[in-house]
C-alpha cells in the first residue's frame, strides 16, 4: 500500500494560478475523507461548488478571449491605415477611402496628405497623434493584448485540467461511496448465512 502522503496525490501539485485554485487529485478516497474531515455528502457538496466556481471563471476568460480576439484585427487595421498614410506623405496624392458610416451605410472620402491622426482612446475620448506616435501606441497596444490574450489561453488550459481533475474526483468519492454501501449492504446477508 503506498504510504499516506503519497495517497491523497500524485506529483507535485499546482496551489493556483492566477488566483484560479489548483484542484487535488484524490487517488485513495478514504484518506482524503479523513484528511478533509467531511463525510461524503459534504465532501460531493464542496467538489461541486468548486465546480461550478471554475464553471463560472470559465465563462468569465472565454468572455475577455473573445473582446481580446475581436481587438487584435481592429488595432491591426488601425495600425495599417496609419502605414498607407505614411506611404502616402510626399508623394502628394490623396487617400481615397471607404468608410462605414453605420452598419450598412459608407461613404467615400478623400484624405489629403496629413502629419497627424485621432485615435479613439474609449470613454468618448479622441486625441490627435504624430503619425509616427500613432504607429507606436497602437503597436503598443497590439504587443500587449496578444501577450495578453496569450496569459488568457494559459489561464483557461489551467483552468480546464481542474474543472476535469474535479470531475474526475467527483466520480471516485461517488464511486467510493456506492461501493461502500454495497459492503456494508452485503455484509450483514454474508453474517447471515
Amino acid at each position: 500500500m503506498a504510504s499516506s502522503s503519497s495517497s491523497s496525490g500524485s506529483g507535485p501539485v499546482v496551489t493556483e494560478r492566477r488566483g484560479i485554485p489548483g484542484a487535488q487529485f484524490v487517488e485513495d478516497v478514504h484518506t482524503y475523507l479523513a484528511q478533509s474531515g467531511l463525510d461524503v455528502s459534504s465532501a460531493l457538496a464542496f467538489l461541486q461548488e468548486r465546480l461550478q466556481q471554475y464553471k463560472l471563471v470559465e465563462m468569465k476568460l472565454l468572455a475577455q478571449q473573445r473582446d481580446l480576439q475581436a481587438k487584435i484585427p481592429d488595432i491591426e487595421k488601425c495600425l495599417d491605415i496609419v502605414a498607407t498614410l505614411q506611404a502616402k506623405k510626399g508623394t502628394g496624392e490623396d487617400l481615397i477611402a471607404d468608410f462605414e458610416v453605420s452598419e450598412g451605410i459608407y461613404s467615400r472620402a478623400r484624405v489629403e496628405e496629413t502629419d497627424c491622426v485621432c485615435l479613439w482612446l474609449g470613454a468618448n475620448v479622441m486625441l490627435e497623434y504624430s503619425l509616427e506616435e500613432a504607429t507606436g501606441l497602437l503597436q503598443k497596444n497590439l504587443d500587449n493584448a496578444r501577450a495578453s490574450l496569450e496569459v488568457l489561453v494559459a489561464d483557461l488550459q489551467f483552468l480546464r485540467e481542474q474543472v476535469t481533475i474535479t470531475q474526475v474526483t467527483i466520480a471516485r468519492v461517488y464511486n467510493w461511496d456506492v461501493h461502500q454501501r454495497r459492503i456494508q449492504q452485503a455484509a450483514p446477508t454474508t453474517a447471515q448465512d
